[in-house]
């Protein structure tokens, strides 16, 4: 029976190489990604781009370059997701804050293995990415250029509060779910205390 398992929450160190590596150099722009999704992968992509999910592009009501780091926590996801909960699209993500922690719950598409690194400067920005097809056969890091052809990314800025040392990340088999929590700082919450 499939369970919840942890998964291992990446945080490169300066100078071990992997902060440096050439992520999400290519932007993806609206004309762009309405090609793609008209392309011949279009059914595969919009499941994986679709909306509602935390890896589309549209997910906060208009264009927003997933690759781009977002400051999630500093919304409300009422507020945020309200226009796709009005309709009929199905919201595949949720978030939330704690006296003690930051939340995160997404829907995978298709179950699909994921990652999760905390990078970026200071170890401000969490990158929850993986693949949804096969990575260019070349070799290349399918993440320096038109990711989206081969994986899905969504970066999310931390709270200035948040304790990237401890960051946790969840996937539940059953329900194809990750879940990740953001502890808040021991000082910041001793002081709200």
């Amino acid at each position: 029976m499939p369970g919840r398992r942890a998964i291992e929450v990446r945080q490169p160190q300066p100078g071990d190489g992997a902060a440096a590596a050439p992520k999400w150099r290519m932007s993806l722009l609206e004309n762009t990604f309405a090609a793609f999704l008209h392309g011949a992968d279009g059914a595969a992509a919009r499941a994986v781009f679709g909306e509602g999910s935390l890896f589309s592009p549209f997910l906060f009501g208009k264009f927003f370059d997933p690759a781009d780091a977002f400051p999630l926590w500093e919304f409300e996801p009422d507020v945020l997701l309200a226009a796709l909960r009005r309709g009929a699209a199905r919201t595949t993500v949720d978030w939330a804050e704690t006296d003690s922690e930051y939340y995160l719950r997404a829907d995978i598409p298709g179950g699909r293995k994921c990652d999760v690194e905390v990078s970026g400067d200071a170890m401000k920005v969490i990158d929850i990415s993986g693949l949804w097809r096969a990575p260019p056969a070349d070799g290349r890091d399918w993440r320096a250029g038109r990711w989206w052809e081969h994986g899905f990314v969504r970066r999310v800025e931390l709270p200035e509060d948040a304790d990237w040392r401890r960051v946790e990340a969840y996937f539940d088999d059953g329900d194809g779910s990750l879940e990740i929590k953001v502890p808040k700082n021991g000082d910041a919450h001793q002081a709200t205390a």
